[in-house]
């Protein structure tokens, strides 16, 4: 694992009702706020929402292919989701190294994903573990 302190990295996607619906027939998660546009408009949301691991699943492609890259796979997060995803948005997940271990390929990071508004819609820090096929053989 080649990362230092300060070191960023970002990915983006646009997610569509295709997205939702193949993330449903995944997991079963067919909550009304995603699928049900009358339900939405009732509520404060007021149009469908992208299910909340659509929208942190974006960070398991950030990890696992940029930074710090291929082999890596996260040992904890903590997320908070300030507003809602909706279909149509564009979201950038940034991830920033805040520690590296001194003697294990792990990470600390600063998580955030933003709309294409520049509105947060995810935040908070995640470790990671980097395996490489020589290692612990």
């Amino acid at each position: 694992m080649n990362v230092e302190v300060g070191q960023k990295a970002t990915r983006s996607i646009t997610l569509t009702a295709d997205h939702v619906k193949t993330f449903a027939e995944l997991t079963g998660d067919y909550n009304p706020l995603h699928f049900d546009k009358e339900f939405t408009e009732k509520t404060q949301f007021k149009e469908l929402v992208v299910q909340g691991g659509l929208t942190s699943g974006l960070l398991n492609a950030l990890v696992a292919m940029d930074m710090p890259g291929p082999g890596t796979v996260f040992m904890s997060q903590n997320y908070k989701y300030p507003a809602p995803v909706f279909i149509g948005d564009t979201i950038t997940a940034e991830a920033e190294i805040l520690k590296t271990h001194r003697s294990k390929p792990m990470a600390q990071l600063r998580i955030v994903i933003t709309r294409q508004t520049g509105e947060k819609v995810l935040e908070g820090e995640a470790w990671c573990y980097t395996f490489s096929p020589d290692q612990d053989a």
